[in-house]
């Protein structure tokens, strides 16, 4: 049987639970676009996330460590691809729309800007001189809204409403954290706990490959000592170190992806939620963790909080990228002319000067902005 957009949206109400989105259902795209007969709107997003610019630079983007500081860290790319596979197996678990979940998940980060939350924050201080501020997930719908140019007919990728929504609402522990935003989608609240399950996770193993701790370090905090548990009841204790190291944190993610599923179906249960209206309406999030896991898991991250994020190693780094980010800026701001023309070099522009130096720099890799910043110095 061939399966169709017709086939593959009939799939969905058959065998998603009823507070899932489904495809047919969706809101539409700003601009009217002919249907596309072999992909649902979702799976329509994800292409055109996939195959943007925007998407392929996030390979040069610092997650923690400098691009390219070891070969084994996670940059932006890595890190999105993660949550992507994260969100979808919850999806799948959930009976919720794992082509939408895939979607938001790798677009999540397209707004970051090079050097990681460092570089964010910088960015954020410069735009604050100027009136204004920088927030990533801002900077990603953006992107898909107006900076993406791979169509003739409008600005951006045109993507339905549904994604654009999750999107702007996406919320972790690193975002937007001062917002309390309501009226997500079950699909949106997947993403926001792959997200920070996933990050916790190639954290760990990260910062073990860099040598910031050890898995001595690891097994003094409990969720790590129940990963270890199972992972020598399968393995014995004389397992090899990076075996064991691998099995930890496949482990660990584990533990967490098993309680956020069981957790969130009690939460809908016991909240009597049978509609998609119900989801929306509803106060408290409820993709979560359970009450006995979530201190678990604040131990952590103020464990990742003290011996990575504020290690001397990544914080002389992000230093580093803060002063680059800063000079560059500065550069462009002062010789706009140096901009390339689709960012307003040698054209008129209607956006303000900072707002244009501030788009083009947030898209840029770790390696290219160094290199600016090197020609800068000449």
């Amino acid at each position: 049987m061939i399966f169709g957009k017709k086939e593959l949206e009939l799939h969905e109400q058959k065998t998603l639970a009823p507070y899932a989105v489904l495809s047919m259902h969706s809101r539409g795209r700003t601009y009217l676009e002919p249907i596309d007969e072999t992909r649902t709107e979702f799976q329509r997003d994800r292409d055109r996330i996939i195959h943007s610019k925007a998407f392929r630079r996030l390979s040069g983007k610092t997650q923690v460590f400098i691009a390219k500081y070891q070969d084994h860290t996670r940059d932006r790319l890595s890190h999105s691809l993660e949550v992507a596979q994260v969100a979808r197996d919850l999806a799948r678990s959930l009976g919720l729309n794992e082509d939408l979940c895939e979607a938001v998940a790798l677009a999540h980060d397209l707004g970051h800007t090079p050097f990681g939350h460092s570089g964010e924050e910088e960015l954020n201080s410069i735009m604050q001189k100027f009136g204004g501020h920088f927030e990533h997930n801002e900077q990603s719908k953006r992107i898909v809204e107006q900076l993406e140019q791979a169509f003739s007919e409008f600005n951006g990728l045109n993507l339905a409403h549904e994604t654009l929504d999750a999107m702007a609402k996406h919320q972790s522990l690193y975002d937007q954290k001062t917002k309390k935003i309501r009226g997500k989608t079950l699909e949106a609240q997947v993403v926001d706990k792959a997200d920070e399950i996933a990050y916790h996770n190639h954290d760990l193993d990260d910062g073990l490959r860099a040598g910031l701790f050890t898995i001595d370090d690891l097994l003094e905090l409990k969720l790590v000592q129940e990963a270890y548990k199972i992972v020598v009841a399968k393995h014995g204790d004389d397992i090899p170190e990076a075996i064991l190291h691998s099995r930890l944190i496949s482990q660990s993610m584990s533990l967490m992806i098993g309680d956020l599923i069981s957790s969130t179906k009690n939460l809908l249960a016991s909240s009597s939620i049978t509609t998609l209206a119900h989801v929306i309406d509803h106060e408290q999030d409820l993709v979560d963790f359970s009450p006995e896991l979530t201190p678990h898991i604040q131990e952590l991250r103020t464990f990742l909080w003290e011996r990575m994020y504020q290690s001397p190693k990544v914080l002389t780094m992000m230093h580093h990228g803060q002063e680059i980010l800063h000079t560059v800026f500065d550069y462009y701001y002062t010789n706009p002319k140096e901009l390339p023309e689709k960012f307003g070099g040698s054209i008129d522009t209607n956006e303000p000067l900072e707002v244009v130096v501030k788009d083009y720099i947030a898209g840029m890799t770790d390696t290219f902005i160094t290199s600016i910043y090197a020609l800068s110095k000449m």
